[in-house]
């Protein structure tokens, strides 16, 4: 089975177009390395919660937006080897593609596909 990346993170909304043209050029360089699909979503209906949501999770404020990203790798083996990869990629260097939003408040993990329909 397949493996996923999974990001959350609060973007400005005024950076929306700034974050589409980041994530443009991220999902070329992933997919350079071996990442099988890639989508962002920019938060349509997430709502606050009351004990945890989204929002709360990214500490999301009233002028940002939260985003959901995922990458789709055929197998852990190259999502590793990708991900090293693309820490070296100088397509990926702040100066080269600067990530429009505080990367210190972005929640990301790795996932083994357990079922695909």
């Amino acid at each position: 089975m397949s493996y996923v990346d999974g990001f959350v993170a609060a973007v400005p909304t005024i950076n929306k177009e700034k974050y589409i043209e980041h994530a443009k050029l991220s999902a070329v360089v992933f997919k350079d390395h071996g990442a099988l699909k890639i989508t962002e979503s920019w938060g349509d209906n997430v709502p606050d919660g009351d004990i945890t949501s989204f929002p709360m999770a990214v500490k999301c404020g009233k002028d940002e937006t939260v985003v959901f990203s995922s990458v789709v790798w055929p197998t852990k083996e190259v999502r590793d080897a990708g991900w090293a990869a693309i820490m070296d990629d100088p397509r990926m260097h702040p100066d080269q593609n600067p990530m429009p939003f505080d990367g210190k408040r972005l929640i990301y993990g790795g996932f083994d596909v357990i079922l695909e329909e």
